[in-house]
């Protein structure tokens, strides 16, 4: 029996000790059976597209993990924040307040705010098209062939905002010469279903090929209610993807897609860490002369999956989500090849969400996303002995609406005759954004000598971002005070400012050096940048001035983020493919960081939420990654991660001086958010051959997340002190591993942990935490062929 001791010293303790027997990549196996020595070296042939070329993973001198599809599922991997953990310095966990956001951190670059108007740190794309809002973004991985993690900026093949990385994930392409399936059924905790099905079929022999897969994903809430008996939390997701895969001769091959995604789920509630006050308000019209406490922090105690909410049934999240795109590869001769990547996408997202997670209404919201995009990739590649080469042109055409409802009924009050009365508060909100964005970009690789090679790529990206919006707020059900349009509402020379421009060159050289064809060593400086905007919160002039050097200023838009990274790194195979690992050291300045920071009352709205650069960064910090096969029956692998993030600089316009990071100016309090120093993961399996009956595997892997701010200003109840968490599977194989069981066990020590976090506290001091996933159990029957 293993005995867990929540305690920062027992846990560093440990992790500093595991670290020195452990530390590389999970990379990519099979599932659990007994291997051949052939296969074991078949694992230093693991083939990634990084770098827009197929390459062996071995060969690539960036820090980056792929995870397979049968990888995944041996994690329990439903979606793409079941990497949580496995890859070190990566932070990817289901967004606050949402059931299909994806917030990713990648060594501490990453999007703090989620507002649908601010652009990802981290790009996502699906089979080369990417994803511009972290809306939907937390993709079901049901028919997934492997996933890339690119740690660092990727600004010169994979461009704008790219800042801190990229995750890309594969599909499974259609076999053209033989009929494939593969499917599972699993039932589990909260009377979980998860259906997966997938078929690719040869329609004309070595010519033409479809696949097909869906997934049915659903679960009960994990959170109750105690006021109504109300579950939320759920899961409702149902998925599917066809792929029509065409080769008329050796040299093209053209690829169909569309993917469609369908989420219909109870709201998704957090914890008020925080109590819940009303700000002072004092007019003539109001008459409010208190302040009094409405809701204490942590109203049911610490956090057991229990919370309240005072929206009603039928307010809960729904979405849509589909895509195409359109996909050559083409021969030109033998040195040179080009390849055409066209992709559209729309995204409907609607979400009821309870900012306060209390049964008050101090800042409940619906909003409701429509979004479109265009984009237009083309690659030309090179390829001879000494020289290797991808150049391109992009284009990305970007709409994205919303219109959003804030019920705050339970935010102000009236007094009369010595009793507060709530004033009923709603605001309407209705803005547009367009994004025009266009890049230029080539990389080559030019080989001195077979183990010597230089790498150098530079990339220009332009692009224009137009927005507008209107603001109502209605005040005991009239109308209060002017409707505020910016840019409009603005005074000149500001109020015709509705767009502005952006450009960037991000470059990048490395130099690798191969001692033998299974080792690399590697050095690379790389620059990345994160696009600038609005702020999709502008309901006022607070929202858009800042006071520097006691005079208000305006500024209407906020600059793009950039990071220089300095990183050398090494990665090996060895004893016929046994061993597998990857390091890397790597230096970050990073600058203009954009953070949404707390402003103070200022009327009616309640308090400001102002966009700024707030200043500099410095990152810096060691990975390593380790896959290890002692036997033909046993692996192991292992992943560690050490950040050391720090702010050189933070200018938040003295906003709200109480909870500033730089309260005077010369000294900065607060750490950088979702940064842990220490992120660890070591997981096993081993297999026990049954002779003629199969196989049985016992597996299981251990995660560890040090303690991280969870808010951007550095609130006491946002913050993770860290955690581990422990998974357990066991599976038998049948003979020929056609069909399989598996049992699993996930959190199995019940670790209550923090995810992501919300912070208005300019708005009745909302502090809100949101929790992952208690204990649960599945059982699972699965068939391939």
């Amino acid at each position: 029996m293993f005995t867990f001791v929540r305690s920062d010293a027992l846990l560093r303790c440990g992790v500093a000790a595991l670290a020195l027997v452990a530390g590389a990549p999970a990379l990519a196996q099979e599932a659990p059976q007994p291997a051949a020595d052939d296969t074991l070296a078949a694992n230093q042939d693991i083939v990634v597209t990084a770098r827009k070329r197929a390459e062996r993973l071995l060969d690539v001198p960036i820090a980056v993990t792929a995870l397979t599809g049968d990888q995944l599922a041996k994690q329990g991997t439903v979606d793409l924040s079941g990497v949580q953990g496995t890859i070190p310095n990566v932070n990817l966990v289901q967004g606050r307040g949402s059931t299909s956001n994806a917030n990713i951190f990648i060594r501490g670059v990453g999007q703090p705010d989620a507002l649908q108007t601010f652009d990802p740190a981290v790009g996502v794309y699906v089979d080369g098209v990417y994803m511009s809002r972290i809306q939907g973004a937390l993709f079901n991985l049901f028919d997934v062939d492997h996933v890339e993690v690119l740690r660092g900026p990727q600004g010169t093949l994979y461009g704008k905002n790219t800042i801190g990385g990229a995750v890309s994930i594969i599909s499974r392409k259609p076999d053209t010469d033989q009929i494939r399936a593969m499917g599972s059924f699993t039932y589990g905790s909260y009377n979980q279903v998860l259906a997966n099905g997938y078929v690719s079929v040869p329609l004309v022999e070595d010519k033409l090929a479809l696949s097909l897969a869906g997934v049915y994903d659903k679960r009960d809430g994990t959170v109750t209610d105690p006021l109504t008996d109300r579950k939320y939390n759920d899961r409702n997701t149902q998925a599917g993807r066809a792929i029509l895969r065409a080769t008329p001769s050796d040299r093209v091959e053209l690829i169909l897609e569309g993917d469609y995604t369908h989420q219909d789920t109870a709201p998704t509630l957090g914890y008020a860490t925080a109590p819940l006050i009303n700000v002072v308000y004092n007019s003539t019209f109001t008459g409010v002369a208190a302040v009094p406490v409405v809701s204490p922090a942590y109203p049911y105690g610490p956090y057991n999956y229990k919370a309240s909410t005072s929206l009603k049934p039928g307010q809960g999240q729904k979405l849509e989500h589909w895509g195409t795109s359109f996909t050559a590869n083409i021969e030109l001769s033998d040195a040179f090849s080009v390849t055409s990547i066209t992709g559209y996408r729309k995204l409907s997202p609607d979400y009821y969400i309870d900012f306060d997670a209390t049964q008050l209404q101090v800042a409940d919201a619906f909003v409701g996303v429509r979004q479109h995009q265009f984009s237009q990739e083309l690659q030309l590649k090179y390829n001879s002995d000494k020289l290797k080469g991808v150049f391109g042109l992009y284009y990305l055409d970007e709409s994205v609406r919303s219109h959003q409802e804030s019920y705050d009924d339970n935010y102000l009050q009236m007094q009369i005759a010595g009793v507060n009365y709530p004033l009923t508060f709603q605001r309407y909100i209705d803005d547009r954004q367009n994004t025009k964005s266009y890049a230029a970009f080539g990389q080559f690789t030019y080989d001195f000598t077979e183990k010597l090679s230089l790498t150098a790529g530079l990339r220009y990206t332009k692009e224009r971002k137009r927005y507008f919006r209107t603001t109502t707020a209605y005040l005991a059900g009239a109308q209060f005070g002017a409707t505020y349009e910016f840019p409009n509402s603005l005074p000149a020379p500001y109020n015709d400012l509705d767009h502005v421009d952006f450009d960037a060159w991000t470059p990048m050289a490395t130099l690798s050096y191969k001692p033998t064809p299974d080792t690399l060593i590697y050095a690379t400086a790389s620059r990345g940048f994160k696009s600038g905007g609005f702020n999709g919160r502008a309901n006022s002039d607070a929202d858009v001035t800042q006071n520097i050097d006691g005079k208000l200023v305006y500024v209407p838009y906020f600059k793009p983020e950039t990071v220089w990274t300095y990183e050398g790194g090494a990665k090996g195979s060895f004893l016929n493919g046994r061993v597998s690992l990857a390091g890397d050291v790597f230096y970050s300045d990073y600058r203009d960081f954009q953070a949404r920071v707390g402003g103070g009352v200022t009327g009616i709205a309640g308090g400001s939420f102002p966009v700024v650069n707030a200043g500099k960064l410095r990152m810096w910090g060691v990975e390593a990654e380790i896959a290890v096969r002692p036997t033909r029956e046993w692996s192991i692998r292992s992943s560690f991660g050490y950040l050391n993030s720090k702010y050189l600089e933070f200018n938040d316009g003295r906003r709200a001086p109480s909870f500033s990071c730089n309260p005077t100016g010369q000294q900065i309090t607060c750490k950088p958010a979702f940064a842990p120093p220490i992120n660890f993961s070591v997981a096993s399996d081993y297999a026990i051959p049954l002779g003629n009956a199969g196989s049985l595997t016992f597996g299981g892997d251990a995660r560890f997340v040090d303690k991280q701010w969870l808010s951007v200003d550095n609130r006491q109840g946002l913050m993770e002190p860290g955690y581990w968490l422990v998974n357990a599977f066991v599976q038998y194989d049948a003979p020929g591993g056609k069909w399989y069981l598996r049992g699993q066990v996930k959190n199995l020590t019940k670790s209550i942990y923090l995810t992501d976090a919300q912070e208005f506290s300019s708005v009745g001091n909302i502090q809100t935490a949101y929790y992952g996933d208690p204990r649960t159990w599945s059982g699972t029957v699965g068939f391939r062929f």
